[in-house]
């Protein structure tokens, strides 16, 4: 599927900041379920490029404004093939081992309530099998509700109040999967609506490592295993490591924020 984005995230400053610092990982590292036409990333208008790659394999840049600046938009424009791999990303080249995921955050440190749920859902079987049961158990304990959590979060404190995002929701599953064993990671990026009706979104989901076929993926928030409809971007421990953009600020009190996801689809037969 060709999926073509228009990503715009402006701030506006109520009495000007002086100084603005930002962190960005809006750039997708290579993967096998998608192929980048085109991505490109600007700040006011100018384009700007990764410098470097995290230690998580993402591309990053950083950005300074140290002058008086009232409004600030980000924009990325892009275009991607993707394809169904049924969740299943596989093996970074080079990259962490596994292992490296098994240690929690504190974002991600499991509560008793998680590892509870945790031993209860998994059950026996194959991995595969167990968790499916475990994403779709989060999924029942953590109603989707807005405005309900925020980037500071936990796991713990979105299982114990039932509601969260997406975020929350890939949180909760990674602390649970950890628990019983499984790496796992938090992974965002974007979601092309499945059903008319539904917006594009940025969004996020869980990568957990299974034997013999690597990383592979759930959606918790939506019950499915990312497929064509899934743009990968960045990953890290948990959500401060994968975050689109972190930053830090002098002045700029009254800071408005306004975010815009537009996707459109089209099928595209491949050669």
């Amino acid at each position: 599927m060709l999926l073509t984005i228009a990503h715009d995230t402006r701030y506006h400053y109520g009495k000007p900041a002086w100084l603005v610092v930002q962190a960005l990982r809006l750039w997708p590292a290579p993967s096998e379920s998608q192929k980048v036409k085109y991505w490109r990333v600007e700040v006011n208008g100018k384009p700007l490029r990764p410098t470097g790659v995290d230690g998580f394999g993402n591309p990053v840049a950083t950005h300074a404004i140290d002058r008086q600046v009232s409004d600030l938009h980000l924009a990325v424009h892009a275009q991607v093939l993707t394809h169904d791999r049924s969740g299943v990303h596989g093996d970074d080249a080079g990259g962490l081992p596994p292992m490296f995921f098994l240690k929690p955050t504190p974002l991600t440190q499991p509560s008793a309530g998680i590892i509870a749920l945790a031993d209860a859902a998994a059950g026996e079987g194959e991995a595969l099998e167990r968790l499916h049961r475990l994403a779709n158990a989060v999924r029942d304990k953590v109603d989707y509700v807005s405005d309900t959590s925020d980037a500071c979060t936990s796991a713990g404190e979105a299982f114990e109040a039932g509601t969260g995002v997406c975020q929350d929701h890939a949180q909760v599953l990674i602390a649970a999967a950890r628990h019983l064993g499984y790496p796992a990671r938090y992974v965002s990026g974007y979601l092309c609506p499945m059903e008319a009706g539904f917006p594009a979104a940025s969004h996020a989901w869980a990568e957990l490592f299974v034997d013999g076929l690597g990383w592979v993926g759930f959606d918790p928030a939506n019950r499915v295993s990312p497929d064509e409809h899934y743009v990968r971007v960045a990953c890290g421990r948990d959500y401060r490591d994968a975050a689109p953009v972190r930053g830090m600020r002098r002045g700029g009190a009254e800071e408005t924020l306004k975010v815009d996801v537009n996707i459109t689809q089209s099928v595209q037969t491949t050669q």
